[in-house]
């Protein structure tokens, strides 16, 4: 059996199973003999589709869901199904494939390479995924021009503003044509006119079917989302439709 068939394949909408579960999710960190229980046995499910916000302060456990999510972090206990298959099934090849490929993320920290311009920051992914190099500055460049930086794809990150910075990161997101958008503090380094504008390209990323995960400590930006989770002392406390 090869490798890409056995990876999670998301489903078209409509489809009756989440395309996230977790299922009582336990996730519990050592030092020495210390021992912190980040998430306490939470249940979360997330449609094809859906645009959600996982909401709290820091140190609510918010950050290690999107670690889960992400396949970046293992659960101690409990389950995580990723479009159905179980993600402890999958080995590190795979789990990498599925980073690569199906995830986009976008952090709070850009996480561009500063020697790099613009189309070869948002080129990497398809760099490690064996994409031939005419074919990944088509799709880098094309991915810029979707998110309003046609015009800046030879630029170096210092050259551009923090919201084009992290304009550019949504495309490095977006290049591999991934399903699930997972963003951690996304807004976090931007001011209120470039976390607007970034927001807005979550809303059309929405509009066009993908599934997207905020994660965010700020109110505000969470009510983007059309439903939001709360999260406290690694426990979901609440869950609201947004209006």
């Amino acid at each position: 059996m090869s490798q890409a068939s056995v990876l999670p394949s998301f489903r078209a909408p409509g489809s009756s199973e989440p395309v996230i579960k977790l299922a009582e999710a336990r996730k519990t960190y050592k030092t020495g003999s210390i021992e912190f229980e980040a998430l306490r046995g939470i249940d979360l499910s997330i449609a094809e589709g859906e645009y959600v916000a996982v909401v709290g302060p820091s140190g609510s456990g918010k950050s290690t869901i999107m670690n889960i999510l992400g396949c970046l972090d293992t659960l101690t206990s409990g389950s995580y199904l990723l479009a159905g298959e179980n993600v402890e099934d999958l080995d590190e090849a795979e789990l990498a494939s599925v980073r690569n490929r199906r995830i986009g993320f976008v952090f709070q920290q850009f996480h561009l390479l500063a020697s790099l311009s613009a189309w070869r920051n948002v080129e990497l992914p398809m760099m490690y995924a064996g994409v031939h190099r005419d074919e990944r500055r088509a799709r880098a460049v094309a991915a810029l021009e979707r998110v309003g930086l046609g015009d800046r794809i030879d630029n170096k990150p210092g050259q551009l503003s923090g919201g084009q910075q992290q304009r550019v990161a949504v495309a490095r997101a977006l290049v591999t044509e991934p399903t699930m958008i997972l963003a951690d503090e996304p807004t976090g380094n931007l001011d209120s006119h470039s976390t607007e504008e970034v927001l807005g390209l979550f809303d059309e990323l929405h509009a066009s079917g993908r599934t997207i995960v905020l994660i965010t400590h700020e109110h505000d930006v969470a009510a983007r989302a059309r439903r939001t989770v709360h999260v406290r002392d690694g426990l979901i406390t609440a869950e609201e439709a947004s209006a």
